[in-house]
C-alpha cells in the first residue's frame, strides 16, 4: 500500500529541522489534544474528551523516533490518565511557565530547539512555538498563535489535529511509509 497523505514541500523542509529530522515534539493539552472545552461536574471534577486518532499519532511519533512531550497549564486527573494510557514518558502538568518546564526536559533528552516541534493554541504556548523549528496550531487557535505557526492543521483540536501534526513530522522524517507498512502486517505474516 502506497501512502496517500501529502504535505507541501515547504512545510516538509521545515519539519525536517536542521539535523534533517525532528527529535522531539511538545504538545499542549486543552485546545490541542482536546477541543478546549472543560466539563466540570457537580463535585468539581473535570471531564475531557480525547481523540483516539491523536493518541495513536503520539504512539506512532515515538515509534518513528520523535519523542512526544506533553506540557499543560492544567493538572487534571483525566490528562494524567490519558498520558499514562499512551505510555508517554515526558509530561509536565499545572505549568505556568511552559518554557521553563521545556528547557530542562529538552536538555535531559539532548535535544536542541532546532530539532523540536511545538503545537499550541494560546498565548502560554507562544514561547515554545517561537523557539521551535516547527510550530503547529489547530485552526481555532488564538490569532497570535496562528500568526507564528508554520502549519495550521485542517483537522480541529480534539478531532485529529495532533494526529495531522504527527503525520506531518513522520512524513518529513521519512518514517511514515515504513510505519504504515508495518501496520499492514498481521501476526500470521500478512496472509
Amino acid at each position: 500500500m502506497k501512502p496517500t497523505l501529502s504535505f507541501s514541500p515547504e512545510i516538509l523542509l521545515r519539519a525536517q529541522g536542521r539535523a534533517m529530522g525532528l527529535k522531539a515534539a511538545i504538545f499542549d493539552v486543552d485546545g490541542v489534544l482536546t477541543d478546549g472545552r472543560i466539563y466540570i461536574g457537580e463535585q468539581g471534577e473535570s471531564f475531557k474528551a480525547f481523540s483516539t486518532l491523536d493518541g495513536h499519532g503520539l504512539k506512532l511519533l515515538r515509534e518513528g523516533g520523535i519523542e512526544p512531550i506533553v506540557i499543560t497549564g492544567r493538572d487534571a486527573p483525566a490528562v494524567r490518565r490519558r498520558v499514562a494510557d499512551l505510555g508517554l514518558a515526558h509530561a509536565r502538568y499545572g505549568v505556568k511557565d511552559k518554557l521553563a518546564a521545556a528547557e530542562p526536559l529538552l536538555a535531559a533528552l539532548g535535544v536542541d530547539w532546532a530539532d523540536v516541534a511545538a503545537m499550541g493554541d494560546d498565548w502560554p504556548d507562544l514561547p515554545l512555538m517561537a523557539r521551535a523549528a516547527l510550530a503547529i496550531a489547530p485552526p481555532q487557535a488564538h490569532a497570535e498563535v496562528r500568526a507564528i505557526a508554520h502549519h495550521i492543521t485542517q483537522a480541529p483540536a480534539g478531532y485529529g489535529a495532533a494526529r495531522e501534526a504527527c503525520d506531518l513530522m513522520l512524513v518529513a522524517n521519512g518514517r511514515y511509509g515504513e510505519l504504515l507498512q508495518s501496520h499492514l502486517q498481521t501476526l500470521d505474516g500478512g496472509r
